[in-house]
């Protein structure tokens, strides 16, 4: 069973406000991470990292440049997340 998409964006939401120090109301699909949320480049890459280690998956680094804002990173997590994992 795959994990919906609803769950995922939940989970990556949590994820940016708290790398991010910023409130969850602020963490809207939208939201670019660099413009929106304040984030820098390295705060970009502990994101990433952060993606990786919580939904297990491996992200390259041309696809991560990819990713700069929340609906990037569900729409990835959503396309690539292997079926029964956590």
């Amino acid at each position: 069973m795959t994990e919906s998409t609803e769950n995922i964006a939940a989970q990556v939401k949590e994820i940016v406000a708290e790398q991010l120090s910023v409130e969850a109301e602020k963490v809207v699909p939208e939201a670019s991470f660099i413009n929106d949320l304040g984030a820098d480049s390295l705060d970009t890459v502990e994101l990433v990292m952060a993606f990786e280690e919580k939904f297990g998956l491996e992200i390259p680094d041309e696809d991560a440049e990819k990713i700069s804002t929340v609906q990037d990173a569900i729409n990835y997590i959503t396309s690539r997340k292997p079926a029964g994992a956590h």
